[in-house]
């Protein structure tokens, strides 16, 4: 069995939801405290014992590159000043192990095609597909949990969540069924259904374990909602062929594409933070009293 060592970080997007503070810097480089979210995708990568990550990237996004390239200048500066845990902090952002490739997405044409752009560096290998919007605080992390599935059944894997009917059509929703083993396999997933029509609320979230095969129904796919193509829709048509299952993973997920998001990201992730941690938590009790909140 091929180990999962390839992840795909689709960076492309245009960030609409934050602008105008996405106009020119990736909504991937919005800081959550003191880092990015691209890095707390990586980082969480990584974790699962994935070594080369792979950007799908558009126009105005080169501030990502740069995040992840060595900076010779700042270095060297901090080096002078003697600023030597800043310098660790910056040389550290990867583990030596780990390696970056870049690829252009040339059209905002769905997930489905930000995946199918990274294919020429996948080849035929199965492949993690991490979205940095959907930031997930676990105590072992989302991937790592993805990955031992995937070791443990040699079959791709979807993270999915409960979520409120209300919001089906923010989302792909998947149906299940339980195995022999226990395990939730996919009978059927859909784009984005309405409420009322939705097969149930089960949500696929940002993170996906895939088969290669994936790539020859993205090749075929036909444009869906908004004339994208649908990473969803590629992976109905998989099941067709091969066993995927759904995994509710452990740990709370924040929605970092929504301002709303990305506000309770930093305050969950502000408050324990082992710099500030204490003296945020108390402005934040202190701000509550004063405003009359609970």
């Amino acid at each position: 069995m091929q180990k999962v060592t390839k992840a795909v970080f689709p960076v492309a997007g245009l960030g609409t939801r934050f602008l105008p503070a996405t106009k020119a810097s990736p909504k991937e480089m919005l800081n959550v405290v003191d880092k990015p979210l691209i890095q707390y995708a990586v980082e969480e990568a990584v974790a699962a014992g994935i070594t080369d990550m792979i950007f799908v990237t558009g126009r105005n996004k080169r501030a990502i590159e740069d995040h992840f390239d060595k900076a010779y200048e700042l270095e060297t500066e901090l080096l002078a000043k003697g600023k030597h845990e800043l310098l660790e902090i910056v040389r550290n952002i990867l583990p030596r192990t780990v390696s970056c490739a870049y690829v252009r997405q040339p059209e905002a044409l769905g997930l489905g095609h930000a995946v199918l752009c990274a294919r020429p560096l996948i080849g035929d290998e199965p492949f993690a597909v991490i979205l940095a919007d959907d930031l997930i605080d676990a105590r072992k992390p989302v991937m790592r949990q993805m990955v031992e599935l995937y070791e443990d059944s040699h079959s791709s894997v979807i993270g999915v969540q409960d979520i409120p009917r209300e919001e089906t059509g923010s989302y792909g929703i998947v149906v299940v069924e339980k195995n022999g083993e226990g395990r939730l396999k996919l009978s059927g997933i859909v784009e984005k259904p309405q409420p009322e029509d939705a097969p149930s609320t089960l949500a696929v979230v940002g993170r996906y374990i895939l088969s290669p095969r994936i790539f020859r129904h993205l090749v075929n796919a036909k444009p869906g909602k908004g004339g994208e193509i649908q990473l969803t829709d590629a992976i109905a048509a998989l099941l067709e062929e091969e066993r995927v299952l759904a995994m509710p993973f452990e740990g709370r997920r924040y929605d970092c594409g929504s301002k709303l998001g990305y506000l309770e990201a930093t305050l969950a992730y502000g408050a324990r933070h082992p710099e500030i941690g204490p003296a945020f938590s108390a402005f934040l009790q202190q701000f509550c009293r004063t405003n009359g909140l609970q």
